[in-house]
């Protein structure tokens, strides 16, 4: 497996992944509404394309294919962190998180923090985030569940 910055070319593989995991793996948290929300069928690629971006975005990569992808924001926000539906608990996420909080650290960062899934959260405690508050969140009018967690890193 191999972490790399996110390329031009990886937005459309980025937006299958990400759709496929949370229909496929938070389907066991969320509703199918709240899936269907969260992940439309439909999804703007210019939209995404300028979001990863904005960002520093990484892809978990193996055999050329795209396993996981992450984005950290210059205040330590984690945005986006997702891993293939298929490579679930296969380290995927640690890797992308390991490569997150080093270029954190490398920009003198000194805390992380992310709106984190139901599904998602006993991965990022274990990972050492601590939930501060459990809240609710509105995609295309749909109500959902998450926690803000953080970590301190310095």
């Amino acid at each position: 497996m191999n972490i790399r910055k996110f390329h031009h070319q990886d937005t459309q593989e980025i937006m299958q992944l990400f759709y496929d995991t949370v229909h496929n793996i938070n389907i066991r948290d969320y509703t199918p509404e709240q899936v269907d929300a969260w992940a439309p069928q439909y999804m703007d690629y210019r939209r995404w394309n300028k979001h990863l971006n904005s960002k520093m975005s990484y892809v978990a990569e193996l055999d050329e294919k795209i396993i996981g992808f992450a984005q950290l924001e210059p205040d330590g926000h984690i945005d986006c962190f997702y891993c293939h539906k298929d490579f679930q608990r296969m380290g995927v996420g640690s890797k992308l998180l390991d490569t997150l909080q080093t270029q954190a650290e490398e920009l003198g960062i000194k805390r992380l923090f992310a709106e984190v899934s139901i599904t998602a959260k006993a991965f990022f405690e274990h990972k050492g985030f601590q939930v501060i508050n459990q809240q609710t969140v509105e995609r295309r009018g749909v109500k959902l569940i998450n926690y803000r967690m953080d970590k301190n890193i310095s």
